[in-house]
């Protein structure tokens, strides 16, 4: 599943392509949305919340569009080919003179009234790359559940909205600790937060994603990725299991400590 600063990198995108703009072709191949006409509105922005996408026009309505695993958003010049997949694959297709955005697999497409955005992203906890970040408010709400696993509480939108599969694994190497060690006793989570808000600004307009400062295509990442290779760190055998609904989960058993599977 594509991680805060993808989403928010897509955003830019779509922002650079649309915003400001009005909208000479559009359709929405979603049954709720099927009859729906954008045509001739103005795109004012679109604006990353956490993982959610939010297409905003000018007459107070605004496009909600979310990726999860498989869906991409892809930008093209007017008569230029579309690719990312076959036609029975587009959900979405918003359209100005000069270029045309176009939603391959998007699961999430809901057209609703900008003043009604709470409604599909009011849930979300402080955003790691928003105007709302609040590291103060993210701890509460991590330490909120002391018994729940880190790795999991990382992951859950609700607590802070960002952080995906890569970073939950990548953060608790940095801190340590194993994904499955209780919140309560990841005695540096503050310094769990800073890392994590670092790392996505860091990356956010990157093509590809660093956490080790090497940019070397082998070392980028200190365990994600890398299950069953040696640790950059101190060279151990680095292992791997499902965690966090099955997600997986890649630690190094000399540099993290903490609860394992089995």
């Amino acid at each position: 599943m594509p991680e805060g600063d993808t989403v928010y990198r897509t955003a830019a995108q779509l922002r650079e392509a649309l915003a400001g703009h009005r909208l000479t072709a559009a359709d929405l191949r979603v049954p709720a949305h099927a009859t729906a006409d954008l045509t001739d509105r103005l795109v004012l922005d679109v604006v990353p919340r956490g993982k959610h996408l939010l297409t905003r026009f000018d007459d107070g309505l605004t496009l909600h569009t979310h990726l999860r695993m498989d869906g991409r958003w892809a930008v093209f010049r007017t008569g230029e080919k579309w690719h990312g997949g076959p036609a029975h694959q587009i959900r979405a297709v918003l359209g100005t003179a000069e270029r045309t955005a176009v939603g391959y697999r998007l699961p999430v497409v809901e057209l609703l009234r900008t003043a009604d955005e709470d409604r599909a992203v009011g849930h979300l906890g402080p955003d790691l790359l928003g105007p709302d970040w609040d590291a103060a408010e993210a701890l509460r709400r991590l330490a909120a559940d002391p018994a729940r696993p880190a790795g999991e509480a990382l992951l859950d939108q609700r607590n802070l909205a960002g952080i995906g599969n890569v970073y939950a694994n990548e953060l608790c190497f940095m801190a340590g600790v194993t994904p499955w060690t209780p919140v309560g006793e990841v005695a540096v989570l503050d310094r769990v937060l800073a890392k994590a808000q670092h790392l996505l600004e860091a990356n956010k307009l990157r093509a590809e994603r660093i956490t080790t400062r090497d940019p070397h295509p082998d070392r980028r990442t200190w365990v994600y990725g890398r299950a069953r290779r040696p640790c950059a760190r101190c060279g151990t055998r680095l292992r791997t299991a499902p965690h966090a609904e099955d997600r997986p989960a890649v630690w190094c058993p000399h540099c993290q400590r903490g609860p394992t599977p089995g």
